[in-house]
């Protein structure tokens, strides 16, 4: 029953599109590739501590003895900052004094404030990759550097991020998706995927695969970005089954609180995204 079920979705994978090859990334001649993260309170460990992880333990065959990847935090300053799950983490530099990166993350975090996104514009102007992962996708559009391409982000906020930024087209369905020098993917364990892509086009595939190997990695998704099928279409709510409207999370219509629209109740998971639907609920039910 299992693969039975399995079918429908691996048909409509074979007959996806797939997104056209990138331009390989040119790494120095020696020396490091300076790698900068992007940090402020909040921020999802695994959205940076994964490509982190992909970016430390790359080797490559006959390359000197450096590491090949210089990776760094910054942030608006260098006090403590408090990731998701109360981790603490004090950041190596502050916008002012960071040095040039080549790549930058950039995960899930609430601090969209004009410092870091001037930073950000600064900084990719050299750069030869501007990444976000999940929801990070929204501090990189709120640049105005992704307007006119296409991007991705985590599935509970494409509602959200198409009715944001209308003059980026969203990909439902991408485990990642690049644009010239800016890359998204989805939610999580997506930066993971994206992260092993951007060694591929430095270094190749075999470092990539012998980098995934280290790292015991057995995902697949950084050889096929069109490999988030299941989150390429939106779950449907019901009344026996309610999901917020905003994010499509799963509700539980006793405590949650709920809004009337056109006859309709609709629940949700928190008291923002009620504010959200109700400010614009003909948006997020179009989306």
């Amino acid at each position: 029953m299992g693969l039975t079920a399995a079918l429908p979705a691996l048909s409509k994978a074979a007959s996806q599109p797939m997104q056209i090859a990138a331009d390989p990334l040119h790494p120095p001649a020696e020396g490091s590739i300076p790698v900068a993260f992007l940090l402020s309170d909040d921020a999802t460990v695994i959205d940076f501590a994964g490509p982190w992880e992909v970016f430390e333990n790359v080797n490559v065959p006959g390359r000197a003895a450096d590491p090949v990847f210089q990776l760094y935090t910054v942030a608006a300053t260098t006090r403590p900052i408090k990731a998701s799950g109360g981790m603490t983490i004090v950041p190596d530099y502050t916008f002012a004094n960071a040095p040039a990166p080549k790549v930058i993350v950039i995960p899930a975090q609430h601090d969209h404030g004009e410092a870091a996104l001037a930073w950000v514009r600064k900084a990719s102007q050299d750069a030869d990759l501007t990444m976000s992962v999940c929801t990070g996708a929204f501090l990189l559009a709120k640049t105005g550097l992704l307007s006119g391409k296409a991007a991705t982000t985590y599935h509970g906020a494409f509602s959200e991020f198409a009715m944001t930024f209308p003059d980026i087209t969203l990909k439902r369905g991408a485990r990642y998706v690049e644009a010239g020098k800016f890359a998204s993917s989805g939610g999580l364990s997506s930066g993971i995927d994206l992260a092993l892509r951007v060694v591929e086009r430095y270094f190749g595939r075999e470092v990539a695969r012998s980098t995934a190997y280290t790292l015991e990695y057995q995902g697949q998704g950084w050889l096929n970005p069109e490999s988030n099928l299941a989150y390429a279409t939106r779950p449907r709510s019901t009344d026996q089954h309610p999901l917020c409207p905003v994010c499509d999370m799963d509700v539980a219509k006793v405590a949650a609180l709920s809004s009337v629209y056109r006859g309709r109740t609709y629940y949700f998971c928190m008291d923002a995204h009620k504010k959200m639907f109700d400010a614009k609920p003909s948006g997020f039910l179009d989306a």
